[in-house]
């Protein structure tokens, strides 16, 4: 008997262990966004540092905020896998729409570890679409009211999820680079599918898909020649394709 309750122990034991591992992998690695930001913000050329918090944990995260003089109209930007709200060519976007008369909010996703694989993220999307939509609120506060939101990568996965459960008003479009999902089922705004036609498989597979299940009006898929999922080499391409669709849409 005592030997069957011990056993019993033990099962349980590891069995909660085994919850415990599983749960940590569905938690944002804050410490890394930390150092990301520590890293980021003392380096700051250009946009404000302005730190959001979220409803749910309570946690705060980094946005850069770069106003552009005289307009009503707002960009969040949203980053793909693992990095930060200046890497790269989400540094490009964010600063380069501003130069073009947006007002600019790249804001900091949840990340993992940074050997995280991609099918290991969905855990973090209710807390991403959280994000978006205090970023959607700073910006409302601060008088704008026509925002649209250019995601990259793992960002436009976040982003669909916020999209497809009733948006704020002011989001009007959505500029979606680099996505690996099958469709824009539930879109109702005006979506860009852009990216590069040296994409990633994931990317280049679904591309018919997407392209069907574009409904809104305004909306189109574009392929920039020549280039790879980071649009290395043709940032100007990259964006100039954004800034001409927002001209066209954000009004």
């Amino acid at each position: 008997m005592k030997k069957n309750m011990l056993l019993g122990v033990v099962v349980g034991m590891a069995a909660l262990f085994s919850l415990a591992a599983m749960g940590a992998t569905d938690v944002p690695d804050y410490a890394r966004e930390k150092k990301w930001a520590d890293e980021v913000v003392p380096g700051l050329v250009v946009g404000d540092p302005v730190y959001l918090q979220t409803p749910r944990g309570h946690h705060k995260f980094l946005t850069l905020f770069t106003p552009a003089a005289g307009t009503d109209k707002a960009v969040i930007v949203v980053h793909g896998m693992g990095i930060h709200p200046d890497w790269g060519m989400v540094g490009t976007l964010r600063t380069e729409l501003a130069d073009r008369g947006f007002t600019t909010l790249s804001i900091q996703m949840p990340i993992l570890a940074a050997d995280a694989k991609g099918e290991a993220y969905p855990p973090t999307f209710p807390e991403a679409a959280e994000r978006i939509g205090e970023a959607v609120a700073f910006l409302k506060s601060k008088g704008y009211t026509k925002l649209a939101i250019v995601s990259h990568s793992m960002g436009s996965r976040m982003s669909r999820v916020y999209l497809v459960n009733k948006p704020d008003a002011a989001v009007k479009v959505w500029v979606s680079l680099g996505p690996s999902f099958d469709d824009y089922a539930g879109i109702k705004l005006p979506v860009l599918d852009l990216y590069g036609d040296n994409d990633l498989p994931a990317v280049l597979d679904n591309t018919k898909k997407r392209k069907g299940s574009l409904k809104a009006a305004g909306s189109k898929q574009v392929v920039i020649p020549h280039t790879d999922h980071f649009y290395t080499g043709h940032e100007a391409e990259m964006v100039a394709a954004v800034a001409g669709f927002l001209n066209e849409t954000l009004k």
